[in-house]
């Protein structure tokens, strides 16, 4: 069965490359975040081998399919989502999130994704979902040369990275990551609060991986999406 990795950017006009090992045959659906000011602004995802955004071709805009690759805009939640669908190696190389601010004006995210047979950083669950007050746990999987590594768990909205160890964050939330040191690393978030929903990455050197993180009410039959509602059988955004 194929795995559905989900990967959250953030639009900006920092410059920063995110790099990606990606499993060849696999899928892969990329959120891009961007800000309120951009949600009637164009957004699409575009590609150049060489890295040359100038010279980059526009595989698809938002709210279009082409072929192996789906793009949409979810502006209730100020992100659109890219799939790709059977990665193979010739997929590899530069791609930017983009949106079109003017004709020659354009914020973007820089990301490079390789894919190849094994990746050097990937997840066993790319989203996971737990109960308020409850615990949640990620295995991230990393390759031999990363061993030595530190290893982190980054949330997405405010940048903010955990280290190997436990520690206690708002409330009564708490982190715990764990390295085997034979190419494995585990957190672990218990105390979970509505406020810990959304995205967080697996991190070591320059590469991460995301995980989505959903959290269920009580006992209600409800999930919070990155801080949205949804019933249990809608709790992963793709």
């Amino acid at each position: 069965m194929d795995r559905l990795l989900i990967f959250s950017f953030f639009i900006s006009s920092v410059q920063s490359t995110r790099w990606l090992t990606l499993q060849t045959g696999g899928n892969v659906t990329i959120p891009c975040h961007y800000d309120n000011e951009y949600i009637q602004h164009k957004k699409y995802w575009c590609y150049h081998a060489g890295g040359e955004f100038n010279y980059c071709k526009i595989l698809a805009y938002a709210n279009t399919t082409k072929d192996k690759l789906t793009v949409i805009d979810y502006p209730a939640q100020s992100l659109f989502t890219v799939t790709m669908r059977d990665l193979q190696s010739g997929d590899t190389g530069m791609y930017w999130c983009a949106v079109e601010i003017e004709i020659w004006a354009n914020v973007k995210e820089d990301i490079y994704i390789t894919v190849k047979s094994v990746p050097d950083l990937s997840v066993v669950e790319s989203s996971v979902s737990g109960q308020e007050g409850g615990s949640v746990s990620v295995q991230c999987l990393y390759s031999a040369g990363y061993q030595n590594e530190q290893k982190q768990w980054c949330r997405s909205k405010d940048w903010s990275c955990y280290t190997v160890g436990r520690t206690d964050t708002s409330q009564n939330s708490a982190v715990q990551i764990s390295d085997d040191r034979r190419r494995s690393f585990s957190v672990e978030m218990s105390g979970l609060q509505q406020s810990d929903a959304g995205w967080y990455w697996c991190k070591t050197r320059d590469l991460q991986i995301p995980v989505h993180v959903s959290i269920r009410r009580g006992n209600a039959d409800s999930t919070t999406v990155a801080g949205n509602t949804k019933t249990d059988l809608e709790f992963c955004v793709a």
